[in-house]
Order: structure tokens, then C-alpha cells, then sequence
């Protein structure tokens, strides 16, 4: 595990990464899921059980900027469903939902500048 300082909008981040060998997904040492970026650009966020309502927090799998939200609160989702575009080095990724569910809560807003691990949605 490496540790790296990062300047982003004049707040100075640090991040630790570790090197992923031969898969392009990894267990988090917390126990949360990894991101993964696959080619078609879909971007699978990454997945926590909310310890407060028992239901999951996607949270974001990379910093960028939320270019859409497809979701309101209370809206009944489908797995896969398109829940927002997360914009990321030049690519738009979109983030779908990993449970079929209701939307609990949105942390995010369209146009905000988000770091990787920040919670966007609550699904119940």
C-alpha cells in the first residue's frame, strides 16, 4: 500500500493505493466491493451495508464530477437501472444500481465535484 497526497480544488487529499495483480478487481480491506471500470465505461460503484437503515451506500469509485442524477428520493430502482453519469478523466461513467430497492437518500448534486469513496445514493 502506497500513500499519496493529492491537491484537488486546494484541499490537499491523502490516498493510499494498492496494486491490483492480475484482476481487475480487488476486496477492500474494510470488506466494501472495489470498483471496477470495464470497457463499455459502466462503472460499478462501490457497495457498503448502511449500518443506520440496513440498506447499501453507493459510494463513489472515483473522483470527478456529477454531470446527472436519473433518480429521485423514494423511486423504486431495478437492478442495473442507471442511477447517475459520473464524469472521470474525459469519460462519462454511468452508475447503476447493484439491488433492486428504493432510493433512501442522495448525497450528491448535479454538478458537484466528488471524491473517490463519498457517499452518493442510500438504497433500501
Amino acid at each position: 500500500m502506497k500513500k499519496y497526497n493529492i491537491k484537488l480544488n486546494n484541499k490537499v487529499y491523502e490516498v493510499e493505493i494498492e496494486e491490483v495483480i492480475g484482476s481487475n478487481t480487488e476486496a477492500a480491506s474494510n470488506g466494501e466491493a472495489a470498483a471496477t471500470i470495464t470497457q463499455s465505461s459502466r462503472q460499478a460503484p462501490a457497495v457498503s451495508k448502511a449500518h443506520t437503515s440496513g440498506g447499501l451506500t453507493i459510494k463513489a469509485p472515483m473522483a470527478g464530477s456529477i454531470l446527472s442524477i436519473a433518480v429521485k428520493v423514494g423511486d423504486q430502482i431495478k437492478k442495473d437501472q442507471t442511477l447517475m453519469i459520473l464524469e472521470a478523466m474525459k469519460m462519462e461513467n454511468e452508475i447503476s444500481s447493484p439491488v433492486d430497492g428504493s432510493v433512501l437518500s442522495i448525497g450528491v448534486s448535479k454538478g458537484d465535484m466528488v471524491i473517490a469513496g463519498i457517499m452518493m445514493i442510500q438504497i433500501g
